[in-house]
């Protein structure tokens, strides 16, 4: 007779066994998602668990260094790869061809980890409808043209106040000020032109 143990994770209630090894789908020259549906993911050092409907005991999947680029079919692939596909906790996106920060991507409420270094996001107020997921705590979105913007690192931190981590880089307190007076500063930037 086997037992699932539940575990408390960050307010949220999960599987014991579910953080196995990531479902490793990158270098698989994927341009949709799609056509990853079709494929088999990588073997690692920790073997990838299924269960009786042969979905990965997992709440990672890893989809970096394909040719993807846009991810309207995201919830379809983490359906199809997870067994418990609302668990999604990490998620790699990095160095594919996106160009925008998909709203699907809000859906992914149990979401702590998002890499989308190595991309094409151009628009650095897309970096604000992440705002909504409760335990995004580490972001990667270097390499991408907002990067250039001179604002990029106090929009993003002021956008996602709960993030520990940027870029492989801490957030450190005294950004965390300079984030939320800069927030104070454009905002009555804004009111004042209005």
């Amino acid at each position: 007779m086997t037992s699932h143990v539940l575990t408390q994770v960050s307010g949220s209630i999960t599987r014991g066994n579910m953080y196995g090894a990531p479902v490793d789908l990158s270098f698989k020259h994927v341009s949709r998602l799609s056509d990853a549906w079709t494929e088999e993911p990588s073997s690692s050092l920790r073997p990838l668990k299924r269960n009786s409907k042969k979905k990965y005991r997992s709440c990672s999947l890893r989809l970096n260094n394909n040719n993807i680029t846009d991810l309207h079919d995201l919830q379809r692939t983490v359906n199809h790869f997870l067994a418990e596909p609302a668990q999604l906790a990490w998620l790699d996106l990095s160095f594919n061809s996106i160009s925008h920060i998909d709203q699907v991507l809000c859906e992914l409420h149990e979401l702590r980890v998002l890499y989308l270094h190595g991309n094409g996001i151009f628009i650095l107020s897309e970096v604000d409808r992440l705002g909504v997921l409760p335990h995004l705590h580490t972001i990667t979105l270097h390499g991408n043209m907002i990067e250039t913007n001179k604002a990029y690192r106090n929009r993003v931190i002021s956008a996602l106040p709960q993030l520990k981590t940027m870029d492989f880089s801490a957030v450190t307190r005294q950004e965390r000020v300079m984030a939320k007076i800069w927030h104070q500063s454009n905002r009555r930037s804004k009111e004042t032109l209005q």
